[in-house]
């Protein structure tokens, strides 16, 4: 069977997930007996009345979707190794900052793990009990990384058992691990199997034959014959919290609890998609772990139309989800995207060739909306009434902006996210997984937009951009040009204007008329490619007029991805970058800048080596133009492994000023030195990526930071 008959239930299944997070993630941490008290039964959305965000980063959402990322790092092996999954998340963690909770060592799970990787212990000794302990070793995280190894392999659950193992290996041990293989195996098997009954039973072959195995069996038989014997759910959780509860097993968030919860979500909900979500979540325990497992499993089995079968699940999630890794560009994402990357790893596992749309949005999927809503009303009127997706009413994708009364000073008007959210209810104080990013759109990057309108007469059309001024404001800039949009087909692009290196927040549509006009246009596809024509920043007080120098952290330079350790604005110059450790990088971009120069004015210090970065996927996968030894150098890493490309004849000296300039094109790699070529190379192996800094047992400082597209 292939891949592509799968697509609406892998669409489904990051659907499910995302939502049993927001559903859940308010209550995490919550007491069941509070839970009873404010709430009695969860069936929908409970963040506005908690204070707490709605959609947040979340290690059950990053962890997910940034792991099997080792899948396409190495050319999507059949049988890929618990060592290549470590390097991912070596590569894509930012230490102390991003996916994991960071309770430290013998504390937290997988911050032990981590720590392991990092200190060069691979797994499975990484998560071992050997290692970590095993109260450590047998929490919940192996479980709620797992969906994804499932949905790459659609249908083919000993394969999805097989990976699923190798991943769990990474940072868990004894029964942890076979929860997880169980899991995967269930929710891999449910693209093909609909009966809830035959895939529990059918998936225990894929559990280890071992003392785990074995007890993990018998925990199956104990609360799926429990399930089988009660009317009502709370019967089964009282008879959880007897015999299985945290403290019987120990650690913080003890795996078996949260897994027995998860089969009980699933026996008691049957098949009611968010019956079984608010299950989950209002059983208490680790609220948004168990709902996500049971909503992608669900969504998988149900189908796409469950999700909505009782309520708009789907409305406020418009597919919103931030995925947060170094590759910053890539965490204000969406799930039609992210089931792209994953339909793409389960057709490659397969030798499949499929085709996919190339553009960043092009609304494929059934009622997808890719994160566009109607823009929140500041400085204009709105006269947006709806938006939805048309594949479903008209067999073809697109994205159907209504709209009543555009005139004059009144307009309609869409977005969509294109950096963090600067709503104070967005700020880290609300939630201990920050929101660390880069800036998917850029100054200089041209948005391409395929329009289509069925009137003859029709609003005019502005696109609009919301960025961080030098105040750490928003402010809007609206395009001086109107389109005028003419019946049928429409194909319109405008250049990002400049922002003075500052983030564009959100990318708008904007319909305009001096006469009212009532109607529709529809967004078939929207799109920007490549690298920005001129993206440049300047000095920090330019940035930050006025800017103390015991500032440490402002709005522009968290749009870098920052591992290294002392990393802030120099009130002089830029930044001051320093790394006490091998490997500190500081990128930003996306992964589809392909050919650039990247630039910047840097005075080198002292270090093991220094220098600029391009093509960065993630911070263990780059080229650099560095100082290295009193020469200069072109460097490659991959993972652990640091090759240098090519050394130049002329030298440097400590402490000087040079005005750098690193090009990328096509394979070939060179370094300028205040105006000179010093060296050069080629290597094809890395064509796009992120740019920036890295800084290796040492600090320099950086005046100035551009990138031009080649």
């Amino acid at each position: 069977m292939g891949a592509m008959q799968f697509r609406d239930k892998i669409y489904a299944g990051v659907l499910g997930k995302i939502i049993g997070v927001y559903m859940g993630r308010p209550v995490e941490g919550w007491s069941y007996d509070a839970i009873r008290k404010q709430f009695d039964f969860i069936d929908y959305y409970v963040a506005h009345k908690t204070g707490a965000p709605f959609i947040v980063p979340d290690d059950d959402i990053s962890g997910t979707f940034v792991f099997y990322r080792a899948l396409e790092d190495n050319g999507y092996p059949q049988q890929i190794k618990a060592e290549q999954i470590g390097e991912a998340w070596l590569n894509y963690i930012v230490e102390d900052k991003t996916i994991l909770w960071w309770g430290g060592l013998a504390r937290s799970t997988e911050h032990s793990a981590y720590l392991r990787l990092k200190a060069g212990i691979q797994p499975p000794a990484s998560g071992s009990g050997e290692q970590n302990g095993m109260a450590i070793a047998e929490q919940i995280g192996s479980q709620i990384f797992i969906d994804t190894w499932a949905m790459v392999n659609p249908g083919n659950p000993a394969r999805a058992a097989e990976m699923a193992r190798e991943a769990a290996m990474v940072s868990h041990d004894g029964i942890a691990i076979e929860c997880a293989v169980y899991l995967a195996a269930l929710e891999a098997m449910a693209f093909v199997e609909r009966d809830l009954d035959i895939l529990l039973k059918t998936c225990r072959q894929y559990i280890g034959d071992n003392a785990y195995g074995r007890a993990l069996n018998a925990l199956l038989d104990d609360v799926i014959a429990q399930c089988d014997a009660a009317s009502d759910w709370r019967t089964v959780r009282d008879w959880i919290e007897e015999n299985h509860n945290y403290a019987k097993y120990q650690g913080n968030c003890p795996m078996v609890p949260n897994h027995l919860a998860v089969i009980m979500a699933l026996k008691m909900g049957g098949d009611d998609f968010r019956r079984s979500v608010a299950i989950a979540v209002s059983a208490g325990w680790d609220t948004d772990c168990n709902g996500a497992n049971v909503g992608c499993l669900n969504a998988i089995r149900l189908g796409l139309d469950s999700i909505n079968a009782d309520t708009d699940l789907r409305g406020p999630v418009a597919d919103r989800i931030y995925v947060v890794s170094t590759d910053g560009g890539d965490c204000i994402f969406d799930a039609v995207r992210e089931t792209r990357k994953i339909l793409r790893a389960a057709a490659a596992l397969n030798g499949e060739a499929i085709r996919q749309p190339q553009e960043r949005y092009a609304f494929e999927y059934p009622g997808s909306v890719q994160g566009f809503l109607p823009h929140p009303p500041h400085t204009f009127g709105q006269a947006v009434k709806h938006v939805y997706n048309t594949l479903v009413s008209e067999g073809k994708p697109g994205l159907s902006i209504v709209y009543e009364g555009v005139s004059g000073s009144v307009h309609a008007t869409v977005s969509v996210q294109t950096y963090v959210d600067p709503s104070p209810k967005a700020a880290p104080d609300t939630s201990y997984f920050e929101v660390y990013a880069s800036p998917a759109l850029y100054a200089g990057q041209t948005v391409h937009a395929q329009v289509d309108c069925r009137q003859r007469s029709n609003p005019e059309l502005k696109f609009f951009i919301d960025y961080y001024d030098a105040n750490d404001e928003i402010a809007t800039l609206v395009s001086e040009q109107s389109f005028s949009l003419q019946k049928g087909e429409n194909a319109i692009c405008w250049e990002v204007p400049d922002t003075h290196g500052r983030a564009i927040y959100r990318l708008g549509i904007l319909l305009c008329s001096d006469v009212r006009k009532d109607g529709e246009i529809i967004l078939r596809t929207l799109d920007w490619k490549g690298s920005p024509k001129c993206f440049y920043m300047g000095k920090a007080n330019e940035l930050t007029p006025g800017i103390s120098p015991f500032v440490t952290r402002t709005k522009w330079m968290m749009a870098f991805m920052n591992s290294t350790k002392h990393t802030g604005p120099d009130y002089l110059a830029t930044f001051a970058i320093s790394h006490p450790e091998r490997n500190g990088v500081l990128t930003i971009g996306t992964t589809e800048w392909d050919d650039y120069s990247v630039a910047s004015e840097i005075q080198f210090v002292h270090a093991r080596y220094a220098g600029l970065v391009a093509r960065a996927k993630g911070h263990r996968r780059y080229y650099a133009a560095v100082f290295q030894d009193g020469k200069f150098a072109l460097i490659k890493r991959k993972g652990a492994n640091s090759t240098v490309l090519a050394v130049s004849e002329t030298g440097y000296r400590e402490g000087d000023w040079h005005a750098v300039r690193f090009d990328v094109k096509d394979s070939a790699l060179a370094m300028y030195v205040d105006g000179q070529c010093v060296v050069t190379a080629r290597d094809d192996e890395f064509r796009t990526g992120a740019a920036g800094y890295v800084a290796d047992e040492g600090a320099i400082v950086a005046n100035t930071f551009a990138v031009r597209a080649l």
